[in-house]
């Protein structure tokens, strides 16, 4: 949570005038939502980037192939058969007893049935029995089917899943017995404010689930999130460069170079002081820089993967040169941001350029042979309705690609706020990570392309010269550099399994580690809390599981492992380093315009200072001509 104290959520149930104040609610957004459903017609609507033939065709493949299986069906019925019989007979036991019917079990971490109702109330155990048995019937019957592409069964269970987690009992009013109590205890009320809310989300919130995840006013970025202090320093279309404030009197000598995703804001790094990973590099004595990608519209839906490799990490590396006078740095890749960083180290490896002394990734793909259930949304009829919604606007907004990761995890991160937002007609709690989610940024058209193409579609990456980025092919293999990858086991997003099987695929020395939790919390895993642990082997052998059965176990934060593993390629100590010392002068504080969404302010001219001529490394010198200039420096 912030560190800000947020304001206090008032409990429904004891709301005076919860009914006159819903009402009013319901008429201002109720009249707000015809207005704008009058207007849709009129101008037309926004393009939809989902694939409907994508997601009917493997249905259609699934008939055709069980109509030609009569033992498939056949076997299924005797499982039909089998567990109604176990159920009627666990039934009649319950009766008689008083012990839960437990023919069928939630998955680990289900949080719908946490309700001892249940369990107690025969009427709801059985409910709760039966949608469980028969969502694993359906399951198992999809998977039984023979001679049926994997790609294609994976669809079928995923959407089928959709289909299945919606019809569960806990969605319902009358068959779910917090709700009904809720209902009982406010004679009706909570149902009332539900609509409110749900009025309110249809008006307020943007694509197809505009519904809240967080209290919008219980944070601000700049106050109680991104807070960490710093300033912007370099700025271009797609980026602004933040350099932090030191809190050491000395730093190490090579400045820390963070490229954090595009999908999202970077400030999941800073998620207030005690939950930000960028301050505790700063109190690590790092000199550190982050990249704050523009939110785009579509003035750049010509932008590149190229480009935002070029305008980001690459211009990003000059700048920091500019403002510190130190040519080596080392790096930090996030998500996305590290399958960038990746692409960049072979660009650079293949020009020669060694400015790069250790790269980090952060759940970071550089193979996507696995991953997981995204496989759903990525072929070619799916990528090409979402290039055609591109085209038309010039972007593929946010709000797509929020959707599509909250389906990967439908239980928890959709239908729980429909419960409680709906059904129980109570406020969204305020929780940080949430109000970062529900943050997205836009995709440009050409860049985004590009991405689903070569490296989801066509996993183009992993192949030496397969991808040619500036005029150059690049190939992960020649990457040297010492490597540290964190990835997070439950993570649903960029799965652990691909990560190791990318990380194989760099030339360089590699250490591992495996954090607890999910794609966030895996990754955002404070040593104060003491949450989590991780996993580490000293050996990499190829194949992961082999890798995950000779890992040792530790508590905590893998944290404080990634400080010892990163000093020995610090360089060294130097005097902090404060920003506007150098040769870039401060534009704005931290977090700056494009994290707000607002136009970049004007660059200030550049102050031009004396400098001592730098050290050149041992293969420039090999290269270096007498015509050739020696860059400033500012920092020994």
């Amino acid at each position: 949570m912030a560190d800000k104290p947020i304001k206090k959520q008032s409990t429904p149930d004891f709301e005076p005038n919860v009914v006159s104040h819903s009402l009013a609610r319901v008429g201002v957004h109720g009249g707000h939502l015809l207005k704008r459903s009058i207007m849709r017609r009129l101008r037309g609507g926004p393009p939809n980037p989902a694939s409907v033939g994508s997601m009917t065709k493997p249905f259609v493949t699934l008939t055709g192939k069980l109509a030609t299986q009569p033992d498939t069906l056949l076997f299924a019925q005797m499982r039909l058969l089998k567990d109604t019989s176990l159920f009627w007979s666990g039934l009649l036991a319950h009766g008689i007893g008083k012990k839960p019917l437990t023919v069928a079990e939630p998955e680990p971490g289900d949080g719908r049935f946490r309700d001892q109702a249940w369990n107690d109330v025969i009427a709801f155990n059985a409910l709760k029995q039966a949608y469980l048995l028969s969502t694993r019937w359906v399951m198992d019957t999809i998977d039984d089917v023979r001679d049926m592409d994997e790609h294609d069964r994976q669809k079928v269970r995923f959407f089928t899943s959709q289909m299945t987690d919606a019809l569960a009992p806990s969605n319902f009013i009358l068959s779910n017995p917090e709700v009904l109590r809720t209902t009982v205890k406010t004679r009706g009320k909570n149902l009332l404010r539900g609509l409110a809310n749900l009025l309110r989300d249809l008006d307020e919130g943007k694509g197809p689930m505009p519904f809240r995840m967080s209290d919008p006013d219980a944070f601000e970025v700049g106050d109680n999130l991104a807070n960490t202090p710093g300033d912007v320093v370099f700025q271009n279309d797609l980026m602004q460069l933040i350099q932090y404030r030191p809190t050491t009197e000395t730093v190490h000598r090579r400045p820390l170079l963070v490229i954090p995703p595009w999908i999202n804001k970077y400030y999941i790094l800073d998620l207030g002081e005690k939950k930000s990973f960028i301050r505790y590099w700063v109190e690590q004595g790092h000199t550190v820089f982050v990249v704050s990608w523009v939110n785009p519209g579509p003035e750049l839906a010509h932008k590149t993967f190229e480009d935002y490799m070029l305008e980001g990490p690459v211009a990003a590396m000059d700048a920091i040169e500019q403002a510190t006078g130190e040519r080596e740095i080392n790096t930090v890749g996030y998500c996305i941001g590290g399958t960038l960083l990746g692409c960049t180290l072979a660009w650079l490896a293949a020009r020669g350029d060694d400015r790069v002394k250790s790269a980090t990734f952060l759940n970071s793909m550089m193979d996507f042979s696995d991953v997981g259930d995204l496989a759903v949304f990525i072929d070619e009829d799916s990528i090409a309705k979402i290039e055609k919604a591109m085209n038309k606007q010039g972007y593929l907004e946010g709000a797509s690609m929020a959707t599509a990761f909250n389906m990967l995890r439908a239980n928890s991160l959709i239908w729980s706020f429909f419960v409680n937002n709906y059904l129980l007609g109570r406020d969204t709690a305020p929780f940080d990570l949430l109000y970062w989610n529900s943050d997205a940024t836009r995709m440009p058209a050409a860049m985004h392309s590009f991405y689903l193409r070569n490296m989801y579609l066509n996993n183009r990456l992993r192949e030496p010269g397969g991808i040619t980025l500036a005029g150059t092919p690049i190939d992960l293999r020649k990457v040297k550099v010492p490597s540290y990858f964190a990835s997070a086991i439950e993570d649903h997003i960029a799965p652990w399994v691909s990560c190791y099987k990318g990380a194989s695929n760099l030339g360089g020395p590699l250490r591992f580690v495996l954090g607890g939790s999910g794609h966030i919390a895996g990754i955002i895993n404070p040593p104060e809390k003491k949450k989590y642990g991780y996993r580490l082997n000293e050996d990499n052998p190829p194949n992961p599981e082999a890798w995950l059965k000779g890992a040792e176990q530790f508590e905590g934060s893998w944290w404080p492992d990634w400080v010892a593993w990163a000093e020995q390629f610090g360089g060294g100590e130097v005097k902090a380093r404060t920003p506007g010392e150098g040769n870039l002068p401060v534009i704005e504080p931290a977090p700056g315009a494009y994290l707000r969404n607002e136009p970049a302010p004007p660059t200030p001219a550049a102050r031009k200072r004396r400098q001592l001529p730098r050290k050149k490394s041992a293969s420039q010198k090999q290269k270096a001509t007498s015509s050739e200039k020696v860059s400033p420096t500012g920092t020994p």
